[in-house]
């Protein structure tokens, strides 16, 4: 099967089709539809061949379906025919899991997105959990109002690189990650990485697409729940003590696996 991957951001639109090295893209932005990106890709893409499309969205999705319209595009995203409009099956995600999807070695993965806003997601085992931590209260607003593009360019690099050192810190401490990733295009903005991250590529989110579609038996083996023991280890080589303990409640959430997520997409 090809796959086309669109990853949708509020700067620009990312595309790759299977059999393709080199992603295209075109700017989004604030004025920009759903039409309008579908239009874009379907001129962008040419004599690209695909039979179904995997796309990252950048707001919350729920059975395959936008649920909020972006903050830095159009509105109109709700309730859009996507899979009419481009004739073919369509699997849509959070943009921030796709990419953590695509970034995912095992274990529990933090995802951090620095690019317009601050995206994020968690993959436990295998399962992709897409959040919202970008408008969490902090300071005088939110995540997303200190680490984002917007505050980037008005408080200058040093204030920003103070507050994603922050932020990531406050992160890791309330999440427990056996691993942190920071993507998104901001992320060569930072003189050196927070401690105990390493660094995403924007590649990822087309290796995230590409795996939605992917079944048993193909190129790539399928994510699988790490044992105790690779779990422990992958905490050591990530700078986190096996010992670590809090003195907070552990808070259990029901999620389905990512097979079965992929069954309803």
């Amino acid at each position: 099967m090809n796959v086309l991957v669109i990853d949708v951001g509020g700067t620009h639109v990312k595309i790759l089709a299977t059999g393709h090295d080199t992603p295209r893209k075109f700017p989004s932005g604030a004025t920009m539809t759903p039409q309008q990106m579908v239009a874009g890709v379907k001129r962008l893409a040419g004599t690209w061949k695909y039979d179904a499309v995997s796309m990252g969205y950048p707001g919350p999705v729920v059975q395959n379906r936008p649920v909020a319209d972006p903050h830095n595009l159009a509105a109109g995203w709700i309730g859009f025919d996507f899979e009419g409009a481009f004739g073919c099956p369509i699997k849509i995600m959070n943009d921030a899991a796709m990419q953590a999807l695509g970034s995912y070695k095992g274990g529990k993965l933090l995802f951090l997105g620095l690019g317009t806003g601050l995206g994020s997601a968690l993959v436990v085992n295998g399962i992709v959990e897409p959040m919202e931590l970008g408008h969490l209260p902090y300071k005088k607003g939110t995540y997303e109002d200190y680490v984002g593009r917007a505050a980037f360019e008005e408080r200058g690099k040093k204030k920003w690189r103070r507050d994603v050192a922050d932020v990531v810190a406050r992160l890791i401490a309330a999440l427990e990650p056996d691993d942190v990733v920071l993507g998104g295009g901001n992320v060569k903005e930072l003189k050196q990485l927070p401690p105990n991250c390493r660094a995403g590529n924007n590649a990822n989110a087309f290796s995230g697409g590409f795996r939605l579609w992917e079944q048993a038996g193909e190129s790539r083996p399928p994510l699988r729940a790490e044992s105790a023991s690779d779990n422990q280890k992958r905490r050591k080589e990530n700078g986190y003590g096996s010992t670590r303990r809090t003195n907070h409640g552990k808070i259990g959430r029901q999620t389905p696996s990512l097979e079965s997520s992929r069954r309803s997409l």
